[in-house]
């Protein structure tokens, strides 16, 4: 029983390194190609149109 309250305790730090695992190298790439300034303008842009569009699906799927 020890055992099994043990994995239970180690499983949110275990979530928390996935994720943030997660994110670093899918990021990375993008931040390393915001260094140039016509393309940075271009995907940011893109970037928040994606969030503007999601908010909105959202939004309305929950109303």
């Amino acid at each position: 029983m020890y055992n099994f309250w043990n994995n239970v305790y180690k499983f949110p730090r275990f979530l928390i390194a996935v994720m943030i695992g997660f994110f670093l190298t899918t990021f990375r790439p993008v931040f390393k190609s915001l260094k140039n300034k016509k393309v940075s303008i271009i995907k940011m842009l893109i970037i928040i149109f994606i969030c503007i569009s999601i908010y909105l699906i959202l939004k309305e799927m929950t109303e």
